[in-house]
């Protein structure tokens, strides 16, 4: 009782994490970069948070879609499947993977060591529902 009380109202989550790194390197595969109003949409845009953040000059534009820029990891040893500064590794790498991902309709790879779980059960969430329409 006293974990899910930490975790709700203290760290604001909704989620529990599970897991652990299985190493697949696809979280540094396909990265997009969220700030101010959403994901970064433009190599000018980019090129301004390099200035900003050592983290980003470690990324690689590979692709563009709907969402924005879509970036990859210089740093990751595909061959090898290890982060290269795992070590001193950015705090973004290190909280990954956060619950932000599913709030932005984000999809875990499958390969991925980490789950997440709701705080709530769909039983309780319900309940609350159902208690505020009456």
């Amino acid at each position: 009782m006293l974990k899910k009380f930490f975790y709700k109202y203290i760290l604001r989550r909704q989620y529990y994490r599970y897991g652990a790194c299985a190493r697949c390197g696809d979280c540094c595969s396909k990265i997009y970069v969220n700030h101010k109003n959403g994901s970064v949409k433009d190599e000018k845009e980019f090129l301004k948070l390099k200035k900003l953040h050592p983290f980003y000059t470690f990324l690689e534009i590979i692709d563009k879609d709907d969402n924005g820029l879509v970036f990859k990891c210089n740093k990751f040893d595909r061959e090898k499947h290890i982060c290269t500064i795992h070590k001193f590794r950015p705090s973004i790498c290190r909280r990954y993977p956060s619950e932000v991902i599913l709030k932005m309709n984000g999809v875990m790879s499958e390969k991925c060591g980490y789950c997440f779980k709701p705080i709530d059960s769909f039983r309780e969430i319900l309940k609350k529902k159902l208690k505020k329409l009456c």
